[in-house]
């Protein structure tokens, strides 16, 4: 290998595998000193001082980010070879190295934890690091010498950890919003609409304060379901328009010290041919680097969702309670076991995974903006915490929909008798007269039906205030659901 600093005699990049083979450390170096790392690992002295430093728990910071630093770290090489910055050598060995990050077949020279520096510098230098010594390796120079491909002055040209940081959790939550969780939710969403057209003449008796209420059918019920979940999917598809803004261009401080002019631009029109996303360059950096909000505001979209999605939980465990002594109007799956000492015991399991899900995202949330809150000057220096906690949102709401839809709603069936039986025995059909004989009148045929256990026919009858021609007239369970999903 002749000359490869100068740019000038083309280099062709070795047909190496991915992997190395020594074993025992090596020495990498950077501004503070040298020190020893693993042989069979493409990381450098950063990477292995923060392992050091930040050992704090079993959170490692997700692989998600590193695939989507993967494509920041294309897009710069990119945009630097075009723009005569780093010779076409230097900057396809860097893409090379790049694309295999994105695919995550580097997955294993990833693994800082969580619990790091709040700019996500030392993740930003992992990547450096793993893509400079793939790129040196590829070029068959010697691992750890930085040389021909430099993590700081080549990987990392133009660029901050204060801006491509924000810029990879932009990438990687829009990724995940769009390749699972909108999917997935969509198909819920789907699933529990075709059950609300097929159940939409059935009708069932309502219950508002935990209390009998007034008559609806089981489709409409299952209606305010769908509308749940295509509002918390509209709310989600909206939260994205800010996450394509990228602060990347501004470096340390949003005002883009070290970066060429135009290189915000076309690096987030590199990174959106990449993606296939509509990605732009953030209008104020300053903004961009010194807030989280847009992951506040999106996280708050998961958070609306985790909200529907225990409503409907509840209601169909709920719903489905018996089979002997609860409501039993729903008839849920029986997936497995419920129980180690109880034979025959099935229990809700769905629907109590629904629940914990989005107690988790309840609780993510408020994280997230208890750390979107903590932004001071021109840095928020809460991003793992943030993106860790997002992604994992994201991905459980995203999974959860997906085995919710899969082994409890489209297996749910209705015991029609009981929720006849419901309807027959419900005093608040007596509603239907109160504009014939007065709410007073109806208020007492009722209260004189639940003392003495009568029925409400038996009761109104009694009472004198009604004849059995207008009772059965009046009092029609069929008459009082509406002629909708919407009410009257």
């Amino acid at each position: 290998m002749t000359d490869t600093t100068s740019g000038k005699v083309p280099v062709v990049l070795l047909d190496l595998p991915i992997g190395l083979t020594a074993t025992g450390v090596r020495q990498e170096f950077d501004s503070m000193g040298t020190v020893d790392v693993p042989a069979d690992k493409y990381y450098g002295a950063q990477t292995a001082r923060s392992l050091v430093h930040f050992s704090i728990g079993e959170d490692r910071m997700p692989k998600a980010i590193y695939h989507a630093y993967g494509i920041v770290k294309k897009a710069c090489a990119l945009v630097n070879q075009q723009e005569g910055r780093l010779p076409a050598w230097k900057a396809q060995a860097i893409i090379r190295a790049a694309d295999e990050a994105i695919a995550g077949s580097l997955d294993e020279h990833f693994p800082l934890y969580v619990w790091q520096t709040g700019s996500g510098t030392q993740s930003n230098m992992n990547v450096n690091e793993v893509l400079s010594n793939r790129a040196i390796q590829l070029l068959g120079g010697t691992l750890g010498s930085q040389q021909p491909v430099g993590p700081n002055d080549d990987v990392n040209l133009g660029q901050s950890s204060n801006d491509t940081f924000p810029t990879a959790m932009h990438i990687a939550a829009l990724d995940l919003i769009d390749r699972r969780l909108l999917p997935e939710l969509d198909r819920l969403a789907g699933v529990i609409e075709t059950k609300s057209a097929a159940w939409m003449q059935i009708v069932k008796i309502g219950r508002t304060h935990l209390q009998d209420a007034t008559p609806l059918t089981v489709g409409q019920e299952w209606s305010g379901y769908a509308a749940q979940l295509r509002a918390a999917l509209r709310t989600i598809e909206d939260s994205r328009q800010d996450l394509y803004e990228l602060a990347l261009g501004g470096t340390a401080v949003g005002t883009g010290i070290n970066a060429p002019p135009g290189f915000s631009v076309k690096v987030a029109q590199q990174i959106a041919t990449l993606t296939g996303k509509p990605f732009v360059t953030a209008p104020n950096k300053f903004m961009a680097q010194g807030s989280l909000d847009a992951m506040v505001r999106a996280h708050a979209a998961l958070r609306g969702l985790a909200v529907a999605m225990m409503k409907i939980a509840n209601d169909m465990r709920w719903l489905a309670s018996g089979p002997r002594c609860g409501f039993g109007e729903l008839k849920l799956p029986p997936n497995e076991p419920g129980s180690s000492i109880m034979p025959g015991k099935v229990n809700p399991t769905q629907c109590e995974a629904i629940v914990m899900i989005a107690i988790q995202v309840m609780g993510d949330d408020s994280a997230v903006a208890f750390a979107g809150s903590q932004g001071n000057f021109e840095l928020n220096a809460m991003r793992p915490i943030i993106i860790n906690a997002f992604l994992h949102s994201a991905t459980i709401l995203a999974d959860g929909c997906e085995k919710f839809r899969t082994y409890s709603v489209e297996g749910t069936q209705l015991d029609e008798s009981r929720i006849a039986s419901f309807v027959n025995n419900s005093l608040m059909l007596v509603t239907a007269l109160s504009p014939v004989i007065g709410y007073q009148k109806a208020a007492h045929i009722a209260e004189q039906a639940d003392a003495s256990g009568s029925t409400l026919r038996e009761a109104a009858l009694a009472s004198g205030y009604v004849d059995a021609a207008t009772f059965d007239r009046v009092v029609d369970a069929s008459t009082m659901v509406g002629d909708g999903v919407g009410g009257a």
